[in-house]
């Protein structure tokens, strides 16, 4: 695999001294050409630094970043073959779309005709033809996001950055957009390198993510590597709900000193046979799914019940029996910082500072 961003040994000390902030700490990287890859990680945790270094608008305070085979480490934004579409899509106000579209042409200092012909044939690109004499307040939020994406591609980067560009659209236009972003990247064959705390977005969308916390890439590999053999405790616990036992519980219940088992591997069952029984402390609805979480003898374990017309659902206070295949259990290292996610993956959207 061609290597379309190489970082080697990278970091970004903000500050000095005992207020210094290490925001990505020692972090090695290979993006393949056409790939869309994507950094998932918490606020914080240093994903948005680490693309605005590969943009060039943070310098590393160590290591060496490549695009292309090029040794861009030092080099300006504008001398970089990348392009970035923002949270917040920074279109001018007082242009119009075909306008916003087409103002890396204009500086460039490209025909007018030329450039509104390119910036149309992007816009039909991305399902906004004839929407060009329009200004960015009479478009909606998914156009808008839209017409960055066109701005971003006129230019014909290497390389398009995308930092958490879905974060202010509604769930089901969310939902729509992650379906035409990834349609747009595989007929464009650009390198796509997507930021999000957005686990589902990260997981429908990527050919690979590498998850970030504290600065540091967690795991790198494909969304169902990620998901289904997470390499630490905090993978397990931020890509998707997860059981994470340890100690006596988990070797009681799964032969391992710390395992992880997902709670859709879980099921309710009769006595005979089942790994685990409890009494239900917490039944939560999600429509295609209700979680429910059981105090078995101590150890809290949640499984995932998908919805079947007529079933009855289990109610606080039953007593209930579980069963799991034992194929499904992912032993974990144990030892190590144990650091814990919210269960149910409602994560909330909120501006970074240092991400």
């Amino acid at each position: 695999m061609t290597a379309a961003v190489t970082l080697e040994r990278v970091s970004c000390v903000y500050g000095s001294g005992a207020a210094a902030v290490r925001a990505v700490d020692d972090v090695s990287l290979e993006i393949g050409a056409g790939e869309f890859f994507t950094l998932l990680g918490p606020s914080g945790s240093g994903k948005t630094t680490c693309l605005r270094m590969i943009g060039g608008f943070v310098l590393p305070t160590a290591g060496r970043i490549r695009i292309g085979g090029d040794d861009v480490t030092r080099r300006p934004p504008y001398a970089r073959p990348v392009n970035t579409v923002f949270q917040d899509y920074a279109l001018f106000p007082h242009m119009d779309v075909r306008d916003n579209v087409a103002y890396a042409l204009r500086v460039r200092g490209v025909a007018r005709a030329e450039r509104e012909r390119r910036a149309d044939e992007l816009l039909a690109l991305v399902q906004l033809a004839g929407a060009g004499a329009r200004r960015p307040a009479q478009l909606s939020g998914g156009q808008r996001q839209r017409v960055a994406l066109a701005r971003a591609l006129i230019g014909q980067p290497q390389l398009l950055l995308l930092d958490e560009p879905l974060g202010a659209l509604d769930l089901k236009l969310r939902e729509q957009m992650q379906s035409e972003l990834k349609a747009l990247q595989r007929r464009l064959g650009i390198t796509f390198l997507f930021i999000t705390h957005d686990q589902h977005e990260a997981l429908s969308m990527s050919d690979r993510i590498g998850v970030f916390a504290d600065g540091r890439l967690e795991q790198v590999g494909t969304p169902a590597a990620v998901y289904e053999s997470p390499a630490t405790r905090f993978v397990a616990h931020f890509v998707g709900a997860a059981n994470v036992l340890d100690g006596d519980a988990a070797r009681a219940l799964t032969g391992h000193d710390c395992a992880m088992l997902r709670p859709e591997r879980v099921a309710l069952g009769p006595a005979a046979g089942a790994r685990a029984g409890g009494v239900v402390a917490e039944v939560q609805y999600f429509g295609a799914y209700t979680r429910v979480r059981v105090d078995a003898a101590g150890t809290a374990l949640q499984l995932d019940v998908p919805a079947t017309a007529g079933e009855p659902l289990p109610a606080r206070g039953d007593t209930v029996h579980l069963h799991w295949d034992a194929r499904a259990v992912h032993a974990l290292a144990t030892g190590g910082a144990r650091r814990s996610e919210p269960d149910v993956p409602a994560p909330a959207r909120s501006a970074e500072g240092v991400a």
